[in-house]
């Protein structure tokens, strides 16, 4: 708060100036966050004081804007930022994950931060799950159409998709994934992108859980 002095003829009043938390410079920032225009970002933050707002109040800058937009253009450009942004902070996590590790091994050489829950098969029903798959793999379908049921949020990956987002939709429809879900970021379908190979530890389906700074194998 800065204090400006006004000099009314022999007296000196002093007023007090506020600034507002979304001044220009901010908006510009948050803007460029999430590859948006200030243009954009302010379009973001009518929605958020409208209907939307309060129907999905913690829902990011670039899933507002795309189930609120009006063309197919627009969905399908907030559709990629939304995807390249969900990669880097997906690489970001794993990057610091994998350094973890590493200082794991450093302190704890005989121990592993990897734990294989085998005698506590069931996965407390609020527990976000990661959860690697292949295609026309029976395994992964029974444990993805279980996890399902548990109605558990769940990240999952689809491994050797290649980047094909016709096979990641194909397998998606073929598994009956609530669009809903996915709509509200209970659900998200996800390239592996070469993850499996670290986190998978050989096994498929993998479906590891956060605990902490450490992923969890769930065996089920």
């Amino acid at each position: 708060m800065s204090i400006i002095s006004t000099a009314q003829g022999a007296d000196e009043t002093t007023t007090p100036i506020t600034h507002s938390p979304d001044t220009p410079l901010v908006t510009t920032q948050s803007a460029h966050d999430w590859g948006l225009t200030t243009l954009e970002w302010t379009r973001y933050q009518q929605l958020k004081r409208g209907e939307r707002g309060i129907w999905s109040p913690a829902l990011d800058p670039l899933t507002t804007l795309g189930v609120e937009a009006t063309t197919d253009a627009e969905r399908r450009h907030y559709a990629d930022l939304l995807v390249e942004k969900e990669s880097q902070r997906v690489d970001k996590e794993l990057a610091f994950q994998r350094a973890y590790d590493k200082a794991w091994k450093r302190r704890f050489p005989v121990l592993s931060p990897v734990n294989d829950v085998s005698s506590a098969p069931d996965v407390p029903v609020n527990r976000r799950l990661a959860v690697f798959v292949r295609e026309g793999c029976t395994a992964c379908d029974h444990t993805v159409s279980g996890l399902l049921k548990a109605g558990n949020p769940l990240d999952i990956y689809l491994v050797d998709s290649n980047g094909d987002d016709t096979r990641l939709r194909r397998w998606g429809v073929t598994h009956h994934i609530d669009v809903a879900r996915v709509k509200r970021r209970d659900i998200t379908l996800n390239h592996d992108g070469g993850r499996w190979e670290h986190y998978g530890h050989g096994k498929m389906p993998a479906v590891l859980g956060k605990e902490g700074a450490t992923w969890q194998s769930v065996t089920r």
